[in-house]
């Protein structure tokens, strides 16, 4: 009876464990953090989980102490309705932590959706980052 070798313990670092991918780009303005977003469309894709990583990486954010975030949507053409229930839940944890969440750069077509569903009298949305910073 012919056995399989056995691999040393050495080689579990052949093992993949699944990376979570960059969603998002987050650079300091002073107490601000801005953040853009590094997907075009942002999906509620089950496979590869694209919504529920950016949000846990905003939702980190948060946690590590970050009270004054605005989202610059410049580079995002569709976001899907799974992505702005996390952005609810964004403003309901920020506020919670006493912060402020400003939104800018929002494509007419992503904005029609705000103000379709009302969330534009939740999150304040102003045309260009420079506007959002004097929000804060």
């Amino acid at each position: 009876m012919n056995k399989l070798p056995l691999l040393p313990s050495s080689h579990h670092h052949l093992r993949k464990e699944p990376v979570m991918a960059k969603r998002i780009e987050v650079k300091d303005h002073g107490e601000i953090t801005v953040v853009r977003f590094t997907d075009k469309k942002l999906l509620d894709d089950h496979h590869r989980g694209q919504v529920d990583q950016m949000a846990d990486q905003l939702f980190a954010l948060v946690d590590e102490g970050h009270k004054k975030i605005l989202l610059n949507f410049s580079g995002v053409e569709y976001l899907c309705s799974a992505a702005l229930g996390k952005y609810i839940f964004l403003q309901k944890k920020i506020h919670a932590a006493g912060g402020q969440l400003v939104l800018c750069n929002i494509k007419d077509e992503i904005y029609e959706v705000f103000e379709i569903t009302k969330l534009n009298y939740l999150f304040e949305c102003v045309p260009d980052e420079q506007a959002a910073l004097e929000k804060f």
